[in-house]
């Protein structure tokens, strides 16, 4: 192992190109949202789909065939890309090491940054919160009442933005900013669902607090092995339009 890697040892690196994370545990909510908000905060060509929802978890990779484990939280809003129904990330908080944050935000384009993440469960109580900067933005709680073998609801694809900033820090991008698609699949050991309530506090570092919970569509916590397959392109943004939907995963760095 050294800077410039041997061809054995690129071999192996990308024969990992399906992702897995056995033994996961994962607690989250899908709830109704603002339209206006979905409408505002997603970048073009991307559209709002007909449900206004938003997806958010709290869960804890236990394991993964890259390394250790870690914990992590992300919040989605319901969208749609010629026809096809999936979800933008917003953000995506981790609790780890350092090359998870490259694994999802370089690979795929997740939106990730470091943070604080705690997930437990009490009997028929989860619960789970992120903190960054001194500050909890997101809490969620569950009150489970239901086992099932599977999801009633499968929530689609990912959708996200590849770019690289330019070098002499002049607006714009080094390149195009590429719209991904990424499917995520979930062997479920155990699947409940029940009541609950989520509690966003404002935060200029991690805005998700500009997606409101309206309504709680359902809650959900599952133990089972979640494997992450491969991207792929399937599109591209105006780099002038995507501009102000670009800052999601910095904290802008000149606050003192």
């Amino acid at each position: 192992m050294g800077f410039v890697k041997t061809q054995q040892e690129i071999d192996h690196y990308f024969s990992l190109a399906v992702r897995k994370f056995p033994d996961t545990d994962m607690l989250g909510m899908l709830y109704q949202t603002d339209p206006e908000a979905i409408k505002r905060l997603l970048p073009p060509p991307l559209e709002p789909a007909a449900e206004p929802w938003a997806l958010i978890y709290i869960c804890h990779f236990k394991d993964t065939n890259l390394g250790p484990g870690y914990r992590e939280s992300a919040l989605f809003i319901r969208c749609q890309y010629k026809g096809e129904v999936g979800n933008y990330c917003l953000g995506m908080p981790l609790d780890g090491n350092d090359d998870r944050i490259f694994n999802g935000r370089e690979i795929y384009g997740f939106p990730k940054k470091t943070a604080s993440i705690t997930l437990k469960r009490e009997g028929n109580v989860a619960e789970g919160w992120v903190e960054r900067r001194g500050i909890r933005f997101a809490h969620v709680k569950a009150q489970l009442m239901t086992k099932m073998d599977q999801p009633p609801l499968k929530t689609g694809p990912s959708f996200l933005f590849k770019f690289l900033p330019k070098a002499d820090l002049t607006p714009g991008f080094a390149g195009k900013v590429e719209l991904v698609r990424q499917r995520t699949e979930i062997e479920y050991k155990c699947f409940e669902m029940g009541s609950g309530t989520v509690e966003f506090q404002d935060s200029p570092f991690d805005p998700w607090s500009e997606v409101p919970c309206k309504s709680v569509i359902g809650c959900y916590y599952f133990t089972g092995d979640t494997t992450m397959q491969p991207g792929d392109v399937v599109g591209e943004a105006d780099p002038d339009v995507f501009l102000p939907y670009s800052f999601s995963r910095t904290d802008w760095g000149y606050e003192k």
